[in-house]
């Protein structure tokens, strides 16, 4: 794979292995003329994931490429257009010949670009996109889409249980492989913890560290073990300093930093026998089971901000009307044992003990309309009810539980698309209709050089 960072790149490209083996046949796609696809990466650690993941999966010539966007991009990237008004050219990725066969996007950011890179190119482009897109479903060949954004049905559209992602066992024995020597001295079994940041209506806050500290703690003493934990770019430095503080077991604590080459998530993933992760990031919880080890689903809240169980947000009548104070009081007692402080057993009760952006979102998923907002619990829904995870401090998931499919399915309808006709005379009829796009402009019509 390319990575274009450089405006006097020529746009080679190399063949990526394919993560999850071949899943079925390619149709007409041939060695000598496998489909060129084009990576379109955003400022979001799991748009990224997926993209990229679903890109090796395919096993065809892939070339990432990275944008700067403007200050006043929201301003211009509407859910309809075909352009780059939005974009930093100079500090961006190149678009120009040669073009590709194929285009997977996600994100807001990126849906004009993908548009413009159709109407500009010298031969049809196929766009799919992951996740929720803002423009209209008929603008793209294929949405591949999971359960808490709640898209309807429609031929293409793929309904995925779970994000896709870049776990594979090749993978992450090779990562683990690097720190196994580091971890040696540690107790078995090792724990990984996963831990991620603030999720719409879900703050993971100081007093989430906290807790977490001590519920990571219990589970390890319970099986005699040690701790491997790993922060992520959301997670709060007040957050990661009271979980970190708050470890008494045998650990070795990973503090998230940007491009760093010795980033040891993989590795933990690969070397740990039980997997904890906050319940706030679908794609983190979807890599945790994709390991195929016990996985279990931490609540970052409580009360209105809890996950688990949340009457408010469904809109039950068994609201208690004075739930200000989410925090039990057997938790109290123990921290008063403990000599560990709480944020929320302290300070003045009412609206002060949520984040404004919390609270927001919280309103807007039980008034607002589902278009708006996503609902994460219908996925920790379907990975309890399927036995892949549990919530933390509910017993124990399943030894072995039934492997992800998602990767292979969506593999599966990628290479549909390119089966009706050879790459080499791909037929514009064969496109979705779009309103956005005009006549290919031949050669490499407007370009974007550099790279973020």
């Amino acid at each position: 794979m390319l990575n274009d960072p450089d405006p006097k790149e020529t746009g080679q490209t190399s063949v990526a292995k394919s993560a999850e083996g071949p899943a079925g046949p390619a149709g007409s796609e041939t060695e000598s003329r496998k489909p060129l696809v084009w990576l379109l990466m955003g400022n979001r650690a799991g748009d990224n994931s997926q993209v990229l993941g679903l890109g090796e999966a395919l096993g065809w010539p892939l070339v990432e490429k990275h944008f700067v966007h403007t200050p006043w991009e929201k301003l211009v990237n509407l859910p309809f257009g075909a352009h780059l008004l939005g974009v930093v050219r100079e500090r961006s990725s190149r678009l120009e010949a040669p073009w590709p066969d194929l285009v997977i996007s996600a994100g807001r950011k990126n849906e004009p670009i993908a548009r413009y890179i159709r109407k500009k190119a010298d031969r049809p482009v196929r766009l799919i996109h992951v996740g929720r897109p803002w423009a209209r479903l008929e603008t793209w060949d294929l949405v591949i889409t999971t359960p808490q954004y709640r898209l309807p049905d429609e031929p293409n559209v793929l309904h995925n249980d779970t994000p896709l992602h870049r776990v594979t066992r090749e993978r992450l024995d090779v990562a683990a492989e690097a720190w196994r020597e580091r971890v040696a001295h540690l107790p078995r079994p090792l724990i990984a913890i996963l831990a991620g940041g603030n999720s719409g209506p879900y703050p993971f806050d100081r007093a989430s560290g906290e807790r977490l500290a001590r519920e990571a703690d219990r589970l390890a003493e319970e099986f005699g073990g040690s701790i491997l934990a790993t922060t992520s770019a959301r997670t709060l430095d007040e957050t990661t300093d009271a979980l970190f503080s708050g470890i008494r077991s045998p650990s070795i604590l990973y503090r998230w930093k940007k491009d760093d080459p010795d980033n040891p998530f993989f590795a933990f993933l690969g070397l740990a026998d039980r997997v904890i992760v906050t319940a706030d990031s679908v794609s983190m919880m979807t890599e945790a089971c994709a390991t195929g080890r016990p996985v279990y689903l931490f609540d970052t809240g409580e009360g209105r901000t809890s996950m688990k169980d949340n009457p408010w947000l469904d809109g039950r009548s068994d609201v208690d009307r004075d739930s200000s104070d989410p925090l039990p009081s057997k938790h109290a007692d123990s921290n008063r044992a403990t000599g560990r402080s709480d944020a929320r057993t302290t300070g003045p009760r009412g609206f002060n003990r949520w984040h404004l952006k919390a609270h927001i979102y919280r309103a807007t998923m039980r008034l607002g309309p589902q278009r708006l907002t996503r609902d994460i619990r219908i996925v920790q829904k379907l990975l309890i009810d399927s036995k892949r995870a549990v919530w933390l401090g509910d017993g124990h998931p399943n030894e072995a539980p039934k492997p992800l499919e998602d990767m292979r399915r969506a593999v599966a309808r990628v290479r549909q698309l390119f089966e009706t006709d050879p790459v080499s005379d791909l037929g514009a009829a064969a496109l979705p209709k779009d309103p956005d796009r005009q006549p290919a402009s031949g050669g490499s019509g407007e370009v974007a050089s550099g790279r973020e």
